[in-house]
């Protein structure tokens, strides 16, 4: 009994240590991929895969989460005699956590599964032995292509999120239950700052990164056969949910700081 937990222990912390060097060795070449114009037409091809073919996917989950918003809070707003601050709720709650936030689970959802398999079958078929033999850096050539293109993706992809949640908050705020429009987006123009939405972007470097990294790694050290790819996709997923809401709560203790630190008067409000 001992034994197998001091064992399954020891696996966990060189887990842990293999993924550190695998992380810090990727973030050094994505950094030196940057001025590199011959890893540009590489960065290209992922940003397609990941952006142009994420954007319906992301809209479509904002849209929701803000008609969802504004069907649950109305009846206590409207308890209140407060309806039409609806929009401060939905809108604040869309761009600082749940549009980065959702966006991003999507992201590894949609993204994170396919960078893992895709990378899992690479190395079980020995691809990824190919390219090291020809002289070539498969961390180089795969993963920082990748990890670039999340890094730059996946703020933009937040903003269509948050458009269009609040688009999706507003249509069922002003069109279902007569909220007027104008006093609507006064409110909201009053209360959501600049801050609150730079907050939800910035989240969104952080978010793609975690991603990048997490499936890539699960990619390259994936068991073989085509169970030990499923397996990989599966715990890619689980780890890259977990990472989010890890950096999300850390971040927003952090963001919160910086706030108070620069506005303290307005933390008094």
């Amino acid at each position: 009994m001992i034994a197998a937990i001091g064992i399954k222990t020891f696996d966990l912390f060189n887990n842990i240590g293999r993924f550190a060097r695998f992380f810090w060795q990727s973030i050094i070449i994505s950094l030196r991929s940057f001025f590199s114009i011959r890893a540009y037409p590489l960065v290209w091809v992922q940003m397609h895969i990941i952006g142009v073919n994420s954007v319906p996917v992301v809209m479509i989950t904002g849209a929701f989460v803000g008609m969802t918003l504004a069907v649950q809070a109305y009846d206590q707003l409207a308890g209140m005699g407060m309806e039409e601050r609806l929009g401060v709720l939905i809108n604040i709650s869309v761009v600082k956590e749940l549009g980065p936030v959702l966006a991003a689970v999507m992201l590894a959802g949609r993204i994170g599964g396919a960078l893992t398999a895709e990378l899992g079958t690479m190395n079980v078929t020995e691809q990824i032995d190919a390219v090291r033999s020809m002289g070539t850096d498969p961390v180089k050539y795969l993963v920082a292509p990748r990890i670039m293109a999340l890094l730059l993706l996946t703020p933009v992809l937040i903003i269509y999120t948050d458009l269009l949640g609040i688009l999706g908050g507003y249509f069922i705020s002003c069109f279902h239950f007569g909220i007027n429009s104008r006093a609507y987006w006064s409110y909201s123009a009053s209360f959501v700052e600049l801050w609150d939405v730079a907050i939800g972007i910035v989240k969104g470097f952080f978010f793609g990164v975690a991603i990048a990294a997490i499936s890539c790694y699960k990619g390259f050290t994936c068991k073989e056969g085509a169970q030990g790819v499923g397996q990989a996709c599966t715990e890619a997923f689980v780890a890259s949910f977990i990472s989010i809401l890890a950096l999300n709560f850390a971040l927003a203790v952090i963001f919160k700081t910086l706030y108070f630190t620069f506005w303290p008067l307005k933390s008094l409000i």
